[in-house]
């Protein structure tokens, strides 16, 4: 699934992308018109994310969040039946959504990252950027757990916050 992001759901981009969804967003690509919104979800096969119901409405493929908060907006999406789980091998960059290789564990890395050898060490191909698992990978993925556990318990009870 590709994903567009309107600038109201823009907390979502790097959650959604360390889960391995191409997912655009409006902010980093300077859009902010509904009618440009709609002709790039349409252009490059992508569903759109928004809180803006009249721009959902006008479009065949989107996703209507209803919630301001990150974790609340993750719990939707989850009770949507999004795949809300870490990616063992990430494809895209956090930061540009630009594919992500592998670097080698003999490749220098730069100060901020950690020694290839020592752990693994990916590299985006369009901006540079260096990603590893460390605590920013630790807390993503606590709060992903808090979030499709409380979706698992709304689904099991019922009922939906």
């Amino acid at each position: 699934m590709r994903l567009l992001l309107d600038v109201m759901c823009g907390g979502l981009v790097s959650y959604l992308r360390m889960c391995n969804y191409d997912t655009a967003s409006a902010g980093d690509r300077g859009i902010e018109a509904d009618d440009d919104l709609l002709a790039l979800a349409r252009a490059e096969g992508r569903t759109l994310l928004t809180r803006d119901v009249q721009l959902a409405s006008r479009s065949d493929d989107a996703i209507l969040l209803e919630s301001r908060e990150v974790e609340d907006q993750l719990r939707e999406l989850a009770a949507t039946g999004l795949d809300l789980s870490l990616a063992d091998e990430p494809a895209f960059c956090g930061r540009c959504n630009g594919p992500l290789t592998t670097v080698s564990e003999t490749a220098s890395t730069p100060e901020y990252a950690p020694d290839g050898a020592a752990t693994t060490v990916w590299r985006c191909q369009d901006c540079g950027q260096h990603f590893w698992r460390g605590s920013h990978w630790d807390r993503v993925a606590a709060t992903l757990a808090r979030v499709t556990d409380a979706a698992h318990t709304d689904d099991q009870s019922g009922t939906f916050q």
